[in-house]
């Protein structure tokens, strides 16, 4: 597989969240999955624990149920009032920013199924989430999902971070055969992009977010 000429720089800062540029109609090879995923082993985790298991849908039928629960969630999400769309509205622009992508979301959750495969990260969990602070065993899996998608856009695919499938996480444990003591983190749309321009998104100055020493 050729791999696009990306210096680190530019992949880190144009790896999108994709959604209506996903293309439903070309299958995505295996190989090129596993691939992917083969680099995502890299990411560091926990005590060397490599707790992290990976669920690669592409079945069809499976694929359509897991999207039916996603778009499920998803309208129970922008019936909450806290949807993207509707945050920062006393802002022009930033939104107008968050309008595009509550529209893309949308969008993405009406196709969540038809998108030719399914990456759905997971982590054991022996004895069941840990109480209080859970970043020790989400920073095992969350890492590597993120080198899953910048693997992916530099092969040409195009992925999406999502979470919202979480709302029925029991349903699609059970659906996949997923044991119980593994907890899903991650479900990540995968597939070949249409168009081929992307450019580093708009965020806030980092001297809004930057503390040093002190709050």
């Amino acid at each position: 597989m050729t791999i696009k000429p990306l210096a680190s720089d530019e992949l880190l800062t144009t790896t999108r969240s994709v959604r209506k540029r996903l293309d439903l109609t070309r299958p995505v090879p295996m190989d090129l999955v596993r691939e992917c995923l083969d680099i995502s082993l890299q990411a560091p985790t926990g005590g060397n624990r490599q707790g992290w298991h990976w669920i690669v849908v592409t079945d069809t039928g499976l694929r359509k149920t897991i999207g039916d629960y996603y778009g499920r969630s998803l309208r129970a999400y922008y019936d909450s009032g806290t949807a993207a769309g509707q945050l920062y509205q006393d802002d022009p622009v930033r939104g107008a920013t968050q309008r595009r992508v509550s529209d893309s979301a949308a969008y993405l959750g009406e196709h969540m199924g038809d998108v030719p495969v399914l990456v759905i990260g997971c982590i054991a969990a022996t004895g069941g989430l840990p109480p209080g602070n859970q970043a020790g065993l989400w920073g095992s899996l969350l890492p590597a999902a993120w080198s899953y998608m910048l693997a992916a856009r530099a092969r040409g695919l195009g992925t999406a971070w999502t979470t919202l499938h979480l709302a029925y996480e029991s349903e699609i444990a059970e659906l996949l055969g997923i044991p119980a003591d593994v907890r899903q983190g991650v479900l990540v749309p995968t597939a070949y992009y249409t168009g081929d321009t992307f450019k580093p998104a708009a965020r806030q100055p980092l001297d809004e977010v930057l503390h040093v020493d002190r709050w």
